[in-house]
C-alpha cells in the first residue's frame, strides 16, 4: 500500500514509475568501449582504476605533484576534488585529463552545490530546507542547477543526493543533509534530485545505504551502531534507496555503520559487508549500478581495518570503487596479495573494473572536453541567487495561525 502511494505521487509530478531497473551502463557501445580500455591495461592499473583519490585546488606544488605521480604510475580511476577555487580547480582538472592513460572520473561531494567546497561560488539551500517545501517539480530544478554547475566545472559525479531518513534529533552528522523525517518526501525529493542531475548527464550516488539517520556518533569519528531489526530498517531506512534505486540512480555510497541485524560480525561496518553490499542491496533490492564506499579516511571503518586492510574488505564485500583509500602503492599490493590468498579474483577486479569503465563511457568520455575559464565563475553562480529565493519563498511554514488579525491567510 506505502509502495502505490508513492507510486502515485511520483506519476502526479510526472516521475516515471517503474519498480525495474533502469540504469543503463551496459549498452553494447559501452561494453565495446570498456572492453577495449581494459585489455590495455596491466593488471596493477585495473587495480588502480578501483580507486577514487583526493585531491584539492588550494594545497599547492607538494599535493599536485603526489596527485600527479598517481595518476602517471598507477593510472588511478578518478579524483575527488576538496576545497579550492573554480579557476584552479578547472586548470587541474584539465591538466589531470591530459596526462591520464584513461579518462579520469572527476568527482564532488556537493549535496548543496559546489558553494559546499569551493570558494567564489554561492551555496545553494541544504536539504532540510528544501524538505519544507511542497512542490516536488522545484527539487528537479535545482538537481538540474547542481548539474550544470558540475558540467560546466567537468565534474561527472556528484555525491548526491542524501537519502537518510533524519529520525534521530541527536544525529550529529546527517541532519540538515536530510530532507527530513517523513520517508515518502526524502524518496519523492531524493528521486528529483537525482533526475536532475542525471538529465544534466552528471552520475548521482544515493547515500549513505542502508541508512546514516539514526545514529548519535559521526562516523567519521568512530563507527556508530544501529542496533534494529531488519524489519524496522526496511520500514524506514531502506524506504528511500528501494525507490531511487527502481527510478535508476547510477551509484550509491555505502555508509559505515554496524548494524548486527544484517551483519553480526563483531565491528563489522556495512561498507565492508558483504551481507550488506551483494546481499540486501543487489540480491534483495535489485541495484545493479556502482557501489562506492564511503570514505575510507573516516574512522567509522580505519579504526577496526587499518593500513589498507578496509580496501580490501571492500573489494572483497563488492565495492566497485573504494573512496579515498590508503596509500595506493601499499593497496594495489594489499590487494594482490589478497589474490594469492584467494580472497579475492582477477576475474572479481576484471569485471569491477569494466563496470567503472562503462559507467565513464556513459558520463566522461563524450563529455570530457577542456573547461572554458571565459566566466566561469560568473556561470557557476548564474542560477543560485534565484533558486535560493525560490526555495525561500516555498519553504515558508505557517506553524500556528491562532490570531487571523495578525496573520491573515483568507
Amino acid at each position: 500500500m506505502k509502495k502505490i502511494c508513492l507510486a502515485l505521487v511520483l506519476f502526479s509530478v510526472g516521475i516515471p514509475v517503474s519498480f525495474a531497473q533502469k540504469f543503463s551502463e551496459q549498452t553494447p557501445a559501452a561494453i565495446h568501449w570498456a572492453d577495449s580500455v581494459a585489455s590495455t591495461l596491466t593488471p596493477e592499473q585495473k587495480i588502480a582504476q578501483l580507486m577514487i583519490i583526493r585531491a584539492h585546488s588550494n594545497l599547492g606544488k607538494d599535493h599536485i605533484d603526489q596527485v600527479t605521480n598517481l595518476i602517471k604510475t598507477y593510472n588511478v580511476g578518478g579524483l575527488c576534488f576538496f576545497q579550492g577555487g573554480p579557476i584552479r580547480q578547472a586548470t587541474l582538472t584539465n591538466y589531470y585529463q591530459n596526462i591520464t592513460k584513461t579518462p579520469l572520473m572527476i568527482a564532488i561531494d556537493g549535496e548543496w552545490g559546489l558553494g559546499m567546497r569551493l570558494d567564489s561560488v554561492i551555496n545553494f539551500p541544504r536539504q532540510l530546507m528544501m524538505g519544507a517545501i511542497a512542490d516536488a517539480q522545484l527539487v528537479y530544478q535545482f538537481g538540474k542547477a547542481v548539474g550544470q554547475q558540475c558540467k560546466r566545472l567537468g565534474i561527472q559525479v556528484n555525491y548526491a543526493p542524501d537519502v537518510d531518513v533524519n529520525n534521530n534529533p541527536n544525529n550529529p552528522v546527517i541532519n540538515d543533509r536530510s530532507f527530513g523525517e517523513d520517508k515518502y518526501k526524502v524518496a519523492l525529493f531524493g528521486i528529483q534530485y537525482m533526475k536532475g542531475m542525471q538529465d544534466m548527464g552528471v552520475m548521482a550516488c544515493a547515500k549513505h545505504f542502508p541508512g546514516h539517520g539514526d545514529v548519535a556518533v559521526d562516523s567519521h569519528l568512530d563507527l556508530p551502531i544501529i542496533n534494529k531489526s531488519i524489519s524496522q530498517m526496511d520500514s524506514t531506512e531502506l524506504f528511500p534507496f528501494k525507490f531511487i534505486f527502481n527510478e535508476g540512480i547510477s551509484s550509491v555510497m555505502i555508509g559505515h555503520l554496524y548494524i548486527p541485524a544484517i551483519d553480526d560480525r563483531l565491528n563489522r561496518p556495512t561498507s565492508l559487508s558483504n551481507k550488506n553490499i551483494q546481499g540486501l542491496s543487489k540480491s534483495q533490492i535489485g541495484f545493479n549500478g556502482l557501489a562506492v564506499t564511503d570514505g575510507l579516511e573516516m574512522q567509522g571503518v580505519k579504526k577496526f581495518f587499518p593500513d589498507g586492510e578496509s580496501s580490501v574488505e571492500a573489494i572483497v564485500a563488492g565495492n566497485d570503487l573504494l573512496c579515498l583509500p590508503d596509500s595506493i602503492p601499499m593497496v594495489v599490493e594489499k590487494l594482490k596479495t589478497a589474490i594469492t590468498e584467494n580472497r579475492l579474483s582477477w576475474n572479481d577486479v576484471e569485471q569491477h573494473c569494466k563496470r567503472i569503465l562503462m559507467a565513464k563511457y556513459q558520463y566522461v568520455v563524450n563529455t570530457n572536453d577542456s573547461i572554458n575559464f571565459n566566466n566561469l565563475t560568473k556561470d557557476l553562480n548564474n542560477d543560485v541567487p534565484s533558486m535560493r529565493r525560490l526555495v525561500a519563498e516555498n519553504a515558508i511554514t505557517l506553524l500556528a495561525n491562532e490570531d487571523d488579525a495578525f496573520f491573515h491567510l483568507n
